[in-house]
């Protein structure tokens, strides 16, 4: 057992979560459910206490494998039987074109579906309760996944904060879930949900679920402040940009069953050719004072004070065991200082 892994507070909540979070997204499209249990006792024995899932997955998404991610961890919770030792986080399904995750109607975040989308997550991971409950991303039409600016759109209508507030509290009252968190969030909406908690008595979200690593920082403008201030506690994803900054696609380079290789979803958006000098002076680095590419670029994001938890997701064992021990990593203030330097000269070149 790992006797030094890191652990944070989550939000304003009691809750001590490892600095490493176990992603799962992968299991069920390009990892089996054997491969996903040795991940997750793999975990398990380096510290981790912290998974995260959505209904939703695996990606990339489509109906074949909706779901299958959340039975995999119920299939290893019955196995293993440590479903108390683990602090469980899913999702529900936002508003898109997945309808087949609400049997032929829209998804979207009404109190409806999301009692719908409870007791389908809930069966398929054999528990009677989530821990952290998180919207994926927001039904109103705003700049996530990807986009830098906003375009207001006059005629939009979208379900309200208020409406999806109200839902979970009713599940934390009936005991399905104890925490409720955001995903793929902007600053209006933060705000909107902290504001309507403490004017209406709603649950107060404990975490925000967003993209952040060395070349996608544009949550250190106000966000992290935010995170800080109103203890709303980060959850890293794609803290490596979909396995960018190992740099094993450098020079065009497609390595057989790498994530872009199995699905070319999101290559043109973490991976863009803009991005190829700031991507190779990172590896560059890295290599140059005796460090993994990933796990300086891991490191980097565990350090920083505005993060709670880092989310990884492996495709192989050897990827998470060298992702796991980016908890070990300090970097010096040289290395710091030639990351400052990079980003100075490249800030933020995917958005």
């Amino acid at each position: 057992m790992r006797d030094h892994m890191e652990y944070r507070k989550l939000g304003q909540t009691n809750e001590e979560v490892s600095v490493i979070c176990l992603g799962t997204m992968n299991w069920g499209e390009q990892n089996t459910e054997v491969e996903a249990h040795q991940q997750m006792d793999y975990s398990v024995t380096q510290g981790i206490n912290f998974f995260d899932t959505a209904e939703i997955y695996a990606v990339p998404p489509n109906k074949n494998s909706y779901g299958k991610t959340e039975e995999f961890i119920g299939s290893w919770f019955k196995k293993s039987g440590k479903r108390d030792d683990i602090f469980l986080a899913s999702k529900v399904v936002s508003r898109s074109d997945r309808y087949y995750a609400r049997g032929g109607d829209e998804p979207r975040v009404n109190k409806e579906q999301i009692k719908y989308a409870i007791e389908g997550s809930l069966k398929r991971l054999g528990v009677n309760h989530i821990d952290l409950y998180q919207v994926h991303w927001p039904d109103r039409k705003t700049n996530f996944f990807g986009p830098r600016g906003y375009t207001h759109d006059a005629n939009d209508v979208a379900v309200e904060i208020e409406e999806t507030l109200e839902a979970m509290q009713e599940l934390v009252k009936e005991g399905k879930i104890r925490y409720v968190g955001v995903s793929n969030e902007r600053p209006w909406g933060i705000m909107e949900y902290l504001r309507l908690s403490r004017e209406k008595d709603l649950p107060r979200i404990a975490s925000i679920q967003n993209p952040y690593s060395l070349i996608m920082r544009g949550y250190e403008t106000g966000m992290a402040e935010m995170s800080i201030r109103e203890k709303v506690s980060l959850l890293v994803y794609s803290p490596l940009a979909m396995g960018v900054l190992t740099g094993k696609y450098l020079g065009g380079k497609m390595p057989k069953d790498s994530r872009f290789d199995y699905s070319k979803r999101n290559n043109d958006h973490y991976n863009p050719e803009h991005a190829q000098p700031a991507i190779r002076e990172y590896v560059e680095l890295a290599k140059k004072h005796g460090l993994d590419p990933a796990q300086m670029a891991l490191a980097f994001v565990n350090s920083r004070d505005f993060v709670t938890s880092n989310i990884i997701g492996a495709r192989t064992m050897e990827q998470l065991k060298i992702d796991i021990a980016s908890i070990d990593i300090k970097l010096s203030d040289e290395v710091i200082a030639g990351i400052e330097d990079i980003h100075l000269r490249m800030p933020d070149p995917i958005s």
